[in-house]
């Protein structure tokens, strides 16, 4: 115990001491940056700075897939294997790695610098494949870059911003942070100021008549739920930001955290100031170091400048907040599980009723919002409800960002005002498909959305279009494949997400997720047997049914989708719509 790196470990551990096991999270991500892995000895040393049972140490380290209790390499190499990476080429990637390394998927290289692993998703769907080497994010791979790669030589591509409108993403597209001097210049935190001159009823009447729905997919009204959590009983009260934005195809959230963090602290403070709470939490995931980093700054800017802590701006408010780092689970996404994370717990969705609005986080009141619910709310304090009602349609009123990735030629962020027209942002603002090729399907929503084909183009982007014609906006991720992909590989690959990211707290999940990536994957290799569709049916219709949260209940739908779209994939014997002409990552399930 004379090691000076443990020494150094119960010095930062003293510092997080009083915050008891809410603090465990950082403490893990402290230790595993000293040794590269959380030994025996060290989570002993964890469990007993923070009061937490050894059991109950190790039962959180195994939940999160980015926590290692074995040694890796001192650099960890991530590469994708959602849909849209393996489309690009991310297995050939991968093999090209190991290959120059010299060793094989989560092995540690001779050297003991490297360990190539697959993710489930790196939140770069608009730069295929990605990889994260260490704590950088790299976009567009390819295996000749190898040794590129493992050098850092190579710089990460900036994401594409563009739409038809720049409200929230006005900040956006340089692949640079705005600072504070930069974000006030631009006319921010007036939202905040006005606010700040209004009674907090008032505000809360504004956002409720600003029509603002949650953006993260649930789209549940914010004014309702943030005045669930002022008339609550109980104090303190929180703000979380939910920045654990994991749904394949999806990435705006950390666009918007990575060059315009002070939109997101903004709306936060004004929440805060219309609830009546005191403290906030922005929950990054693992796979955002990035974003992590630039938030946690931003934070600390706004601290310095008078616009967190105490008195805010001179107005009596004291709110601050505190940045809280995931380590690779889907589920946290839920916002129950997100608050559990939180708590320093494993990320198990809670049974509701009670809600978080009334029995949130640490069993108090509570606001969990996402980014982009967040960054909507300065606009609307700014340009009063009546003008924001005037962006998009009556029924789904403001701006609304979409994430396009796939094989498109403008891949990247876009706003929109809702009601607009999905072939006007595939074709004239995306620019369809790649020279040559034709659209074949675009998968709405993300991995559990729906898929929309040709006949779909005209349909208006709104809830209530999209709803008429059987398709979810969810967190607008658009996902588009063209007459080159092969269909079942992109399914199962979708399986295969939801199989290695249920949580298992309920049986219709953890059973189902499996049972259907395992029929998918024989499906994939052209091995489909007869019942294999009614076995789908099956398992997708249970876990819809019984499953504990949105994870299980969403699992099946690309999968039931296209199973209406495209019967004959499933078939036995049948050869379903295998690509021609291109290198496919058929053989890709080896490499999982």
């Amino acid at each position: 115990m004379s090691d000076p790196d443990l020494t150094r470990l119960r010095s930062m551990l003293a510092e997080l001491a009083s915050q008891g096991r809410s603090a465990l999270l950082p403490a893990l991500h402290a230790a595993q940056r000293l040794y590269g892995w959380l030994s025996e000895p060290v989570a002993t040393e964890v469990g007993r700075a923070l009061g937490v049972p050894l059991a109950d140490l190790h039962g959180v380290i195994d939940f999160y897939a980015m926590f290692y209790r074995r040694p890796v390499g001192k650099t960890v190499v991530r590469v994708c294997g959602a849909p849209v990476c393996a489309l690009a080429g991310a297995d050939s990637v991968a093999d090209a790695l190991c290959r120059h390394l010299n060793t094989r998927p989560d092995e540690i290289s001779s050297d003991g610098e490297f360990t190539v692993e697959h993710a489930p998703c790196l939140g770069l769907c608009d730069q295929p494949p990605a990889l994260l080497v260490g704590e950088s994010a790299l976009g567009r791979a390819a295996p000749e870059q190898a040794a590129d790669i493992c050098a850092r030589s190579r710089r990460r591509a900036v994401s594409f911003v563009g739409g038809d409108m720049r409200s929230l993403t006005v900040n956006c597209g340089d692949g640079q942070p705005t600072s504070l001097t930069e974000y006030r210049d631009r006319g921010g935190y007036a939202g905040l100021r006005k606010a700040l001159t209004m009674t907090p009823q008032a505000v809360l009447a504004e956002v409720k008549a600003s029509g603002l729905v949650g953006r993260g997919g649930a789209a549940f009204p914010t004014g309702i739920k943030w005045e669930g959590a002022a008339k609550a009983q109980g104090q303190p009260r929180y703000i979380v930001c939910n920045a654990d934005e994991s749904e394949p195809g999806t990435f705006k959230d950390r666009i918007l955290m990575e060059e315009d963090p002070h939109r997101t602290i903004e709306g936060m403070i004004i929440a805060a100031y219309a609830i009546g709470a005191s403290r906030g939490y922005i929950y990054v995931r693992g796979e955002f170091p990035c974003a992590f980093k630039v938030m946690g700054e931003a934070v600390e800017e706004a601290r310095q400048a008078g616009a967190l802590g105490k008195t805010i701006f001179g107005a009596g408010l004291d709110f601050d907040i505190e940045m809280r780092l995931g380590a690779g689970a889907y589920i946290c996404g839920e916002e129950t599980a997100l608050l559990e994370s939180i708590e320093g717990k494993r990320g198990f969705p809670r049974i509701k009723p009670p809600f978080p609005a009334t029995h949130g986080l640490f069993g108090k009141p509570t606001v969990i919002n996402n980014v982009e619910t967040f960054c909507n709310v300065p606009l609307i304090l700014e340009r009063g409800a009546a003008e924001y009602r005037k962006i998009g349609t009556e029924k789904s009123p403001g701006p609304k960002l979409f994430c396009v990735s796939g094989q498109i030629q403008r891949p990247g962020l876009y706003e929109m005002p809702f009601g607009v027209a999905l072939r006007h942002l595939l074709f004239d603002l995306a620019g369809g498909p790649n020279p040559g090729r034709k659209l074949q399907a675009v998968l709405m929503g993300g991995a559990a959305g729906a898929f929309a084909i040709e006949k779909d183009l005209d349909v208006l982007l709104s809830f209530e279009q999209l709803s008429a014609a059987g398709l979810p906006l969810g967190s607008g991720a658009v996902m588009v494949f063209d007459d080159t992909a092969d269909m079942r590989e992109v399914l199962r690959r979708t399986a295969h997400f939801f199989a290695d990211e249920s949580c298992g707290k309920c049986y219709p999940c953890q059973l189902g997720t499996v049972r259907q990536y395992e029929i998918l994957d024989r499906v994939a290799s052209g091995h489909a047997v007869s019942g294999d569709r009614e076995r789908l049916l099956d398992v997708g219709g249970t876990m819809i049914d019984a499953s504990l949260c949105g994870l299980g209940q969403t699992a099946a739908t690309a999968v039931l989708s296209g199973m209406k779209v495209w019967p004959e994939l499933f078939e036995a014997g049948g050869k379903g719509r295998r690509a021609k002409g291109k290198e496919q990552s058929a053989n890709s399930k080896e490499q999982e």
